[in-house]
């Protein structure tokens, strides 16, 4: 993997982890394009990690109280959301690497990604925030996180559709699923990790540059995709995944020049 590639995969991953078209789904695609299978699990982590960085540098403040009150209202949310997402990877962790090998499920997932979008750009407009939020909202949202573990159902795009069908306010609903997305980060890390190393782990400039791409990528994702979900909404991303989807769908069935079924 040359640097440039490394930085362009690291600016693509930060930019759809927080937008709602799927970062693992554009990392498959674009890895398959370049033709990069050597060490991709490594540098899948770190951009992963880059991306963590991001959400740290946004809501420091609100991660800092957290920390300090890990059992208050907000710290029980995430515990409570992050348990069904934990259960569903865990038990079909070698069906979601088999989907993550193939790719052969990439096109029919980013169409119900724009699916998904499309709806919660249309839900109505929510008013509950942290106070007004229940543990059945969490677990909602938590197992509609574990679902997205499939490469092209974006994570944030089911989250936050989660949250709205919920009747969350548009702006914590987004702010709940990027801290959602810690817990999610560091568990998959830490099992990652562990894969890379029995591999042979090697970290070098490409893979440092990548992941300080993801970070800054993402830093700026997040914050555009606060101020978009509550002022101008998500339809344009639901075209786009469409479009992307059909593209794929029409390679699976005609060329199978980068997947097949």
């Amino acid at each position: 993997m040359s640097l440039w590639e490394a930085i362009f995969l690291g600016v693509v991953q930060g930019l759809t982890e927080f937008l709602p078209i799927s970062s693992s789904g554009h990392l498959v695609l674009f890895q398959r394009l370049f033709g990069l299978e050597e060490g991709a699990l490594t540098f899948d982590i770190l951009l992963h990690l880059g991306t963590l960085l991001a959400v740290f540098a946004v809501f420091w403040r609100d991660i800092l109280d957290i920390l300090k009150n890990p059992f208050g209202k907000m710290g029980r949310l995430i515990i409570v959301g992050s348990i069904p997402t934990a259960m569903i990877g865990f038990l079909f962790k070698d069906y979601f690497d088999t989907a993550f090998a193939s790719g052969g499920t990439l096109g029919i997932e980013f169409v119900i990604t724009g699916i998904v979008i499309w709806w919660a750009d249309t839900a109505r407009r929510g008013f509950k925030k942290e106070r007004e939020m229940g543990y059945v909202d969490a677990l909602l949202i938590g197992t509609l996180q574990g679902a997205a573990i499939m490469p092209a159902l974006s994570r944030s795009g089911l989250t936050i559709m989660g949250a709205l069908f919920r009747g969350l306010d548009r702006e914590f609903a987004a702010k709940y699923s990027f801290l959602m997305s810690i817990p999610v980060i560091l568990g998959a890390g830490v099992f990652d990790i562990s894969d890379a190393m029995e591999q042979g782990m090697a970290i070098g400039a490409p893979e440092i540059f990548g992941t300080l791409a993801a970070a800054v990528a993402g830093y700026f994702a997040i914050k555009y995709m606060i101020a978009l979900i509550v002022k101008r909404g998500m339809r344009m991303f639901a075209w786009y995944v469409w479009l992307l989807g059909g593209l794929i769908l029409l390679d699976q069935l005609f060329t199978q020049y980068l997947f097949t079924f």
